[in-house]
């Protein structure tokens, strides 16, 4: 299998190599988390070729005898060399009940530097951080970025490639098929039942599959719109569907544990206090979104620009938010170490009541941090006289910061 490098991430992990701390890299299934591990070994052997490696991948033939700690800690047994640096790699680390009792076990004795993926958020909030606090770092994996696309699929920089980019997703396995409807739908379908059955049925013990694949297509189909659990619950009612609010909650609590979607909550802007009703959820990948709906790139142009560019600030590292200010909302807020950025998203801005609401509300927030306003406008003055950027979708993506 050809490797195709991805720095974003490499060059992040590698100060960590041989630093006595577990990596963890998180991420939807799929996202390439196996291949970026892949490279690390490579990296690894080409600074030690003598490097001890261990690799395990739980969706092999050959490691499915591996399903809890004692099956790992007998297959550990004579794998270590005392003559040779000793790395573990293991994909999928989720699988395998008690993991994280042979993880502490090897760090403690120093016996290996340790690399882990896993594919469900679950396995950080209770395993990892109950048995393992402070021996971890965690790097999550997203989908391609825009430039990534380009790279991976040899395409220029242009608005054609950017429309492909937000029909079919950053998948780094379509890169081996034709983007068209007809295989890289078929294709994501295919992942998209995959992830379901087992990272949320399997491993969440999901009963009504039915309603799940409801809520998920409601929330494709209401991507970037305020909705709370009560009215998702209110809205099956309306279609004689009686589901009580707190299944809607931990279903959507489930997607968001297998990285399908994403919750952003609302925050004022004065205060950054967060609101305890109302969200909006963005998917992790386009591709796998657009693949289960009615799929319309005019008619859901808005929902995905907005789902972009919310996967844009995750990538660059930002905390997301919805913004209020008074009677009005920011699109997003993004945080990072104690700063703020600002963004605007939206489709085109056709008329001057539409750059009055989107510049407007920027202008409205009286602080120095970055305001941006994207949108698909294909002539743009760079900034206006109060120092909001406006930036065309394409260029943004292409964005490493944001100042």
């Amino acid at each position: 299998m050809k490797l195709i490098d991805r720095p974003l991430y490499t060059e992040r992990i590698k100060p960590f190599i041989d630093k006595g701390i577990i990596k963890v890299l998180t991420g939807q299934r799929r996202v390439g988390k196996s291949c970026i591990i892949m490279q690390l070994m490579k990296e690894i052997q080409s600074t030690d070729p003598n490097a001890n490696i261990v690799f395990i991948n739980l969706e092999y033939e050959e490691f499915r005898h591996i399903r809890n700690e004692d099956d790992l800690f007998l297959y550990l047994l004579d794998k270590f060399s005392p003559e040779a640096k000793n790395y573990l790699f293991i994909d999928e680390v989720q699988d395998i009940v008690g993991f994280e009792h042979v993880l502490r076990s090897l760090q403690s004795k120093d016996t290996c530097d340790i690399f882990v993926t896993g594919s469900n958020a679950k396995m950080l909030s209770s395993e990892l951080s109950t048995y393992l606090a402070g021996r971890y770092i965690e790097f999550h994996i997203h989908s391609l970025t825009y430039l990534e696309f380009l790279d991976f699929h040899k395409l220029k920089d242009d608005n054609q490639s950017l429309m492909l980019y937000l029909t079919y997703g950053g998948l780094p396995y379509l890169s081996n098929l034709t983007l068209t409807d007809d295989y890289a739908f078929e294709y994501l379908r295919n992942v998209h039942s995959t992830i379901l059955l087992r990272d949320v049925v399997q491993r969440e013990k999901i009963r009504n599959v039915d309603f799940l694949e409801t809520l998920l297509h409601y929330s494709a189909d209401n991507v970037g719109s305020m909705f709370s659990a009560n009215n998702i619950s209110k809205y099956l009612k309306s279609q004689r569907t009686d589901i009580s609010t707190p299944l809607v909650i931990s279903y959507l609590h489930s997607l968001c544990n297998a990285y399908v979607i994403n919750k952003v909550v609302r925050i004022d802007i004065n205060g950054l206090k967060k609101f305890e009703i109302g969200e909006k959820y963005f998917f992790e990948d386009l591709g796998l979104r657009n693949c289960q709906i009615g799929f319309s790139l005019q008619r859901d142009i808005q929902k995905l620009i907005e789902n972009v560019v919310f996967l844009h600030l995750k990538v660059l590292h930002y905390d997301v938010f919805v913004g209020k200010k008074d009677n009005f909302e920011i699109d997003f807020v993004g945080v990072k170490q104690g700063k703020r950025v600002y963004i605007q998203a939206t489709y085109l801005l056709l008329d001057e009541k539409t750059r009055q609401r989107e510049f407007g509300n920027l202008r409205s927030i009286q602080d120095n941090y970055p305001k941006y306003v994207v949108s698909l406008d294909e002539f743009y003055r760079e900034s206006d006289n109060e120092g909001i950027k406006h930036f065309h979708l394409r260029d943004f993506l292409k964005l490493t910061v944001l100042d």
